[in-house]
């Protein structure tokens, strides 16, 4: 063969294998779809655990689907987060399944997915619906109410405490729409409850930043008597600081997400209780609704998936 040709032909195939073009092969050779799942921090045992539960579903499922898995490993990576898109976009994956990092940010590589067309479920955290539809693009949210979920959670700190009595929230990163949720469902129910929330500030998401952020609230705060914290990594971080300032006991904190750290803590009644928005299950509801998409089509609706309060008395 022409030396010419040969070298052009070899940088085809180079140019394909960066693209992702030739990686697309697996998906017509084998004719199913593939799946992508673009998660955040996988050093955050929550997504660890849905990470597991798609490959569970997978496994007991390859006949249907391939499933590729991809995370960040800071959750505030939202640039890394959007490279991932582009790159499963690259490699023409059928479907994209996603937790964002960022409610607005990944929107818009997203609908490049779309218009690529790659079908894309949401899960997890909710995307902006305003920005959703300033920009015309539908994206199905699968997943739970987390106002809802942290509501349950406060109003079972209220029975613990008196009315008057002093609180503070440690909120998820600020750019998230379930952490806006949660911080909301944790006001709702402890101002009908008549508490006195007299400190609210985020910890982005991260336990020693939740650590710090408790301690400086317990300084401020000599009576304080509960925090809720918008997930158990930051529960972790806050405990940790009330037990340092020997409060423990005195000081009630809440967390949300059912992470196996808090369970331990949870039965040995340091922390007061949680919320199990199912992590094991919620990447494959949102699996399973992008096949439902790739078969059947049809218009993109939500899906509202289960939210559950978790107490010692219920891990008995």
């Amino acid at each position: 063969m022409n030396k010419k040709i040969t070298a052009i032909i070899l940088a085809l195939c180079l140019s394909a294998c960066a693209t992702g073009l030739i990686g697309c092969k697996r998906v017509v050779d084998s004719g199913k779809p593939r799946v992508a799942l673009v998660m955040k921090s996988l050093a955050n045992e929550f997504f660890k655990t849905m990470e597991d539960g798609a490959k569970g579903h997978h496994k007991a499922n390859s006949a249907e689907y391939e499933l590729v898995t991809v995370g960040i490993r800071d959750e505030l990576d939202v640039a890394q987060q959007i490279k991932l898109v582009e790159s499963m976009i690259a490699q023409q994956v059928n479907a994209i399944v996603i937790a964002p990092a960022d409610s607005i940010a990944l929107i818009p590589v997203c609908k490049k997915a779309i218009q690529a067309g790659i079908t894309v479920v949401n899960i997890d955290n909710k995307f902006d619906d305003e920005i959703l539809a300033s920009r015309d693009v539908k994206i199905p949210f699968v997943g739970p109410d987390n106002r809802k979920g942290a509501t349950l959670a406060g109003d079972y700190l209220a029975k613990k405490l008196t009315k008057g009595d002093k609180v503070a929230i440690i909120e998820g990163a600020p750019n998230a729409f379930n952490a806006i949720q949660r911080k909301l469902g944790f006001e709702d129910a402890m101002k009908r409850a008549g508490m006195n929330i007299v400190s609210s500030q985020t910890a982005y998401w991260e336990t020693d930043r939740a650590n710090k952020v408790a301690s400086a609230m317990i300084v401020a705060e000599p009576q304080l008597k509960a925090i809720l914290c918008a997930n158990d990594s930051m529960v972790i971080g806050a405990l940790a600081a009330v037990k340092a300032a020997g409060k423990t006991g005195d000081i009630l904190t809440v967390g949300f997400d059912n992470i196996a750290a808090v369970q331990r803590a949870l039965k040995e009644g340091r922390i007061l209780c949680t919320v199990d928005q199912h992590a094991d299950k919620l990447a494959v509801f949102g699996i399973e609704y992008a096949l439902e998409m790739l078969s059947k089509g049809g218009t993109p609706k939500d899906r509202e998936t289960a939210v559950d309060l978790i107490t010692a008395e219920k891990l008995k």
